[in-house]
């Protein structure tokens, strides 16, 4: 059985392959290139593939994504409507975002901005201390990565509730589902954190209606995808003094352009997409383990939805 490797993206690609072949010795894993002959292979593990590779392989049943997000796939028109899509669930991404946005929450709450400031002036003065309580936290999407920042936050005292279409319970943490509780669980939310997939229903969710539906003075982290804020949208939040600040990891144009306005928006912090990297290890771990369950005849998780658009 072969399975190929084709990826656009600057990776480790001789690590990677090294690293799939260790661990699912019975299968062999051929990095595919345009320039090379059709491999007649059955599966393969993507992360941002040329169109030519659906030309070129049209044996290919199922596809295994080295990432979490598969919007861009699912938009390109030359991706099979047939082919099984299945995507990364973890790979080391969901602690290093929960640290993340522990971090941004951190310095809201334990106002860090405003001693940095202080501590540039050589000014030695102590804020007056600030309840966590008066900082409810909202968590949209909880699917594998929400659920742990959701879990993490709560171990830290924080009121945390969490937004998802199904609403599936998780203890510890208060539950919104669907569109008929989503008001309430933004006018619950002080620090709304966005980890939703990206698909027609949750682009630009992210817009004056629903940020002005913060408590105030709102603050906004997103670590989800670009799309889902309308840009203009936040800063004319913010100049009303209704969101206060926003951590800011993925934009809709990346590399965010040198003019954009959010580079010089004093509350605004801008991460280059750098909230979580995939680890190497853990990915090739789960897809192996992935690969072998399909071989296998049995479930595989993270198969995509492409009604649901994840």
């Amino acid at each position: 059985m072969k399975v190929l490797f084709c990826s656009t993206h600057p990776l480790h690609t001789a690590d990677f392959l090294a690293d799939f072949q260790a661990a699912l010795p019975v299968v062999e894993f051929i990095h595919w290139r345009e320039d090379m002959p059709t491999q007649g292979a059955e599966l393969a593990v993507i992360f941002q593939p040329p169109d030519a590779l659906y030309a070129r392989e049209p044996g290919l049943r199922a596809v295994f994504n080295l990432g979490a997000g598969v919007d861009a796939l699912l938009r390109n028109p030359a991706f099979p409507s047939s082919l099984a899509l299945y995507r990364l669930e973890d790979g080391g991404m969901s602690a290093q975002i929960a640290e993340y946005v522990v971090h941004a929450v951190s310095r809201i709450v334990r106002q860090l901005d405003r001693y940095a400031e202080q501590e540039a002036d050589r000014r030695w003065h102590q804020l007056t201390a600030i309840d966590r309580r008066e900082f409810p936290v909202g968590v949209l999407g909880m699917g594998v990565i929400g659920r742990k920042i959701a879990t993490t936050l709560a171990q830290l005292d924080y009121a945390v509730a969490g937004w998802s279409r199904s609403g599936q319970p998780l203890e510890g943490v208060e539950v919104f589902g669907g569109q008929s509780q989503m008001d309430a669980f933004l006018a619950r939310s002080r620090i709304v954190v966005n980890i939703l997939p990206l698909t027609s229903e949750t682009s630009g969710i992210l817009n004056a209606r629903t940020l002005g539906r913060l408590k105030a003075p709102a603050h906004l982290i997103n670590v989800g995808r670009g799309e889902h804020l309308v840009e203009e949208d936040l800063l004319e939040v913010m100049a009303s003094g209704h969101v206060e600040s926003a951590v800011l990891d993925v934009f809709r144009t990346e590399p965010l352009p040198k003019d954009h306005p959010f580079w010089s928006h004093p509350r605004i912090s801008v991460t280059p997409h750098i909230a979580a990297q995939t680890g190497r290890r853990e990915t090739v771990a789960q897809i192996a383990s992935k690969i072998e369950a399909y071989l296998a005849g049995r479930a595989v998780s993270g198969l995509v939805s492409r009604e649901l658009g994840y």
